[in-house]
């Protein structure tokens, strides 16, 4: 079986040696992490699928009733091996998943101590707004609309919220929400967070590859989360310098925060009317 496997495995391509999973294992220093997992299990699954399935044909074939039999076959109440595979195996399958689970969620979950780039990203409904932490800079986004020269539906890509980070530098996402839960996934990244409202999240990677990568909300928002997408520009230092001199000259200059929340509730937030009561 594992010559069959390692034959039919030499004739993949690409796309099927990392699962069908978008991008490639270099886009950021975690996808080839993610696709190591995820490859692992759906192989190691199907040769749980093609031992079951053999077993199950060859029990219904081997002790199917034959032509002139009557009756029940010899009943056997326990049967010590069997009953001691089926526990170890499945065991031993659900501790090794959820070790290298464990092992890489632990390795894309640990914060950069010393990031190169620092960049808060807002989710609102429904777009995003990107405040560059250590340039002093923003860009407010709004939500996706049509392109007027295509066909409906099109979208005009050239007027989303577009989050430039620059090339093998390490980069600290801080994540906040203005409203309600959103869910921010770079496609190719393998890798989504929730933005919670009140709640602070944080992701940390390297881009390796420059490129212009499709983002969206993966969490149910409202009436236009479809339409609340985004892209992430990875570009060379040079370019991202550009960017970030190029909205400093169009006067997005500061901090674009917590003052533009839509939320009123929070902890820490006055009751609206209290200020004015106190006075």
């Amino acid at each position: 079986m594992a010559a069959t496997l390692v034959v039919a495995l030499a004739g993949c391509t690409q796309a099927q040696l990392q699962g069908w999973l978008p991008g490639n294992a270099d886009t950021t220093n975690h996808t080839g992490d993610v696709i190591g997992l995820w490859v692992t299990s759906w192989i190691v699954l199907m040769v749980v699928g093609m031992i079951t399935w053999a077993l199950t044909i060859w029990a219904a074939v081997v002790y199917r009733r034959r032509k002139g039999q009557t009756g029940l076959p010899v009943q056997l109440r326990y049967n010590l091996p069997i009953e001691v595979f089926y526990t170890i195996v499945p065991l031993i399958l659900v501790l090794g998943f959820f070790a290298f689970t464990a092992r890489d969620q632990a390795k894309i979950e640990t914060r950069a101590e010393d990031p190169d780039v620092t960049v808060e990203v807002y989710g609102k409904q429904w777009a995003w707004d990107f405040n560059y932490v250590d340039e002093n800079v923003y860009s407010v986004g709004v939500q996706a609309s049509t392109d007027p020269e295509g066909p409906v539906g099109n979208v005009d890509y050239d007027a989303l919220p577009t989050l430039y980070l620059p090339v093998d530098r390490t980069v600290e996402l801080v994540l906040e929400s203005r409203d309600v839960q959103h869910s921010f996934w770079v496609v190719n990244f393998l890798y989504k967070k929730d933005l919670y409202p009140g709640v602070t999240n944080y992701m940390s990677f390297v881009p390796q590859e420059e490129g212009t990568f499709t983002g969206k909300c993966a969490e149910l928002c409202g009436e236009y989360h479809s339409q609340m997408l985004f892209q992430v520009k990875v570009v060379s230092q040079g370019e991202y310098d550009a960017y970030i001199e190029s909205l400093r000259d169009a006067g997005f200059e500061g901090d674009y925060g917590q003052d533009y929340d839509r939320n009123s509730n929070l902890p820490g937030v006055n009751v609206p009317g209290e200020a004015e009561e106190s006075e």
